[in-house]
């Protein structure tokens, strides 16, 4: 059993880590903006299925093989970047009316809820940062480590979730006013293929913070 305190810290750390500018949440506001905010919230469903995976991957201590072995990262991160510079080809072509929210039945709940998962599975940095994160949170004396992990990824999902689903609804709302206009969709469009480029790039770059 986590010890209150530690919770309490833990859900306030991940709540301002989630508000916290990164990949992940500036991915759900692009998609959301561009194809509203059932997108935002499908998006955000396919991440946190994501998060379940790597808290099990830290949990089993698969992380650490992540950690220690630069060939197995490097594959999956790259795959991750090759993904994005997909989604990123696939904005710059885009018409205005071909996606977005005059356009949302060309993506389904099940394609959208799909590239939230793939972008956030593929970036072993989240692994990573589950390994070096949760285990902070974890004590021996209140009881099995490897249950406690669970119990914190867990909570870190749930609170994801909310922020992001309300930073999705946000960036919907906006996304439907300015796509109003085919222009507006337009800047949206190529908006969210520079923002998939430089996610891309982040991923791939040296480094693994």
């Amino acid at each position: 059993m986590i010890h209150a305190d530690s919770l309490a810290m833990f859900v306030a750390a991940s709540t301002l880590l989630a508000f916290a500018p990164g990949p992940d949440n500036i991915f759900v506001i692009a998609q959301s903006m561009v194809h509203g905010r059932r997108a935002g919230l499908m998006v955000t469903l396919g991440m946190c299925t994501g998060l379940v995976a790597h808290t099990a991957v830290v949990a089993l201590g698969v992380a650490a093989v992540f950690s220690a072995s630069a060939p197995a990262f490097n594959a999956l991160r790259y795959a991750g970047a090759c993904y994005l510079a997909f989604l990123a080809y696939k904005s710059f072509r885009a018409t205005a009316g071909g996606v977005g929210t005059n356009g949302q039945a060309r993506l389904s709940s099940w394609q959208l809820y799909r590239r939230g998962v793939i972008m956030n599975v593929t970036n072993p940095k989240v692994s990573i940062f589950f390994l070096a994160f949760l285990p902070q949170f974890t004590s021996p004396e209140e009881g099995h480590v490897t249950l406690q992990l669970v119990a914190l990824g867990l909570v870190f999902i749930a609170d994801t979730l909310v922020v992001f689903g309300f930073l999705g609804l946000v960036a919907g709302t906006a996304g439907r006013w300015i796509n109003r206009s085919g222009r507006g969709e337009r800047i949206l469009n190529m908006a969210a293929g520079a923002v998939f480029v430089v996610l891309a790039l982040k991923l791939v770059l040296p480094g693994r913070g």
